[in-house]
């Protein structure tokens, strides 16, 4: 095994590790009959060519090193999906309250967004990791956002490989502008956030039971329940 197989294997584990534990909290909501602040969770450890990347930024080393590990906190990713902008806050305060991380640092991207437009809540954690040498403190960013603050996220990110962050102009207007209109979704899925839950819990049901007569509309719904 090389030294960056060894350097990175208890990223990995951190990752694996903590994408089980979250999906479990998921879990346990809905065994538990409650919507869920957990829409899905998604993992990666970052590619050497990225690490590469981010080390001729920063100036550093490309090698593994107490240094590398200071400066690149992100190395090991989680990210955390949630339907609504106020679960964000909700999951914030389920991770400040588990014993097994410690959170390090946090920065808020929702209230106060980039000035690209991007919005989404960071942590960085400490997680220890147990190896066969004993236990190690693992650094891990954690990303909190809404399924829009996402799309959003992943087009903009796309582009910036493109255009090495020099967007240009006409780009970087339309960009901000979507940023702004999907928070405004977000604010309007918020608003009618009981009739949106609602409604998914009932198509739930129906389909757990194989129901072949899956009523049209709300109205039709509840003539039905009374």
């Amino acid at each position: 095994m090389g030294q960056w197989e060894r350097f990175l294997e208890p990223y990995k584990q951190a990752v694996d590790e903590l994408k089980i534990k979250l999906k479990g909290m998921r879990t346990q909501y809905e065994i538990e009959n409650t919507n869920s602040p957990i829409e899905f969770v998604t993992g990666r450890v970052k590619p050497l060519a990225s690490i590469y990347d981010k080390t001729l930024e920063k100036g550093i080393a490309f090698e593994p090193s107490s240094i590398l590990v200071h400066e690149l906190q992100d190395i090991a990713g989680l990210r955390i999906m949630c339907q609504f902008v106020d679960d964000i806050e909700t999951v914030v305060e389920l991770l400040r309250d588990r014993h097994d991380i410690k959170v390090i640092e946090e920065r808020d991207y929702i209230s106060h967004e980039k000035p690209s437009g991007y919005r989404s809540y960071h942590m960085i954690v400490e997680y220890p990791v147990q190896t066969i040498h004993g236990k190690i403190q693992i650094l891990v960013e954690i990303q909190i956002r809404t399924l829009a603050m996402n799309f959003w996220a992943s087009i903009e990110h796309s582009l910036n490989y493109k255009y090495k962050g020099l967007f240009p102009e006409e780009i970087k207007n339309r960009l901000q502008s979507a940023a702004e209109a999907a928070f405004r979704l977000d604010e309007e899925m918020s608003l009618i956030r009981d009739e949106i839950q609602e409604a998914q819990k009932y198509f739930s049901e129906y389909k757990e039971s194989g129901n072949a007569n899956f009523p049209s509309n709300s109205a039709e719904s509840r003539s039905k329940r009374s």
